[in-house]
């Protein structure tokens, strides 16, 4: 990291309706998330706000996670996308933002999960790292297998299976 990078202003703050248009700009930016109608992404920066988070460098929009609370288990952050934009990339941006995300909902959440396709080798870093800081490990379930998602003719792209990440607990104190 540069001396210059190193003194940017990062800020790391819950979406706004706002944001709506940047979070979808982010997500197409990667090429490699499924990216939703910038509808979506607007009603996410709505409604889950307080589990999500967007990061600002120098006032430009770097990156974002979206997450919620699962329904059936409350005390569970599901995180669903995690995007940082290519000239951000390699400043710790996404951990800078998922850190910030778990202590901010601290008291409520102690269990997180997500699901990785088996060759995103930096997300799994990325919660692997997290599972490291908070003393526990990380497990892998098979959730959606290949054969669940529509057909490539259907869609014109093929998508992989995705297997559940757990990190928990979350708050243990580290060792």
């Amino acid at each position: 990291m540069s001396d210059q990078q190193s003194n940017e202003l990062i800020i790391l703050r819950p979406p706004t309706v706002a944001d709506g248009a940047d979070l979808w700009r982010l997500a197409e930016g990667t090429g490699v998330l499924d990216t939703n109608t910038p509808y979506a992404y607007l009603l996410w920066a709505r409604d889950f706000a307080e589990t999500s988070v967007i990061a600002e460098v120098e006032g430009e929009p770097a990156g974002f996670i979206t997450g919620y609370r699962k329904p059936t288990d409350p005390s569970t952050l599901f995180v669903w996308q995690v995007a940082v934009d290519s000239r951000f990339r390699g400043r710790g941006l996404a951990k800078k933002m998922l850190f910030d995300l778990v202590e901010r909902t601290a008291d409520d959440v102690s269990r997180l999960e997500t699901t990785v396709t088996i060759d995103n080798e930096a997300s799994l870093a990325l919660f692997g790292a997290l599972a490291r800081a908070h003393g526990t490990e990380m497990t892998r379930t098979s959730l959606f297998t290949e054969d669940l998602f529509p057909h490539q003719e259907e869609t014109g792209e093929e998508h992989a299976a995705e297997d559940l990440y757990t990190v928990e607990p979350l708050h243990a104190p580290a060792t």
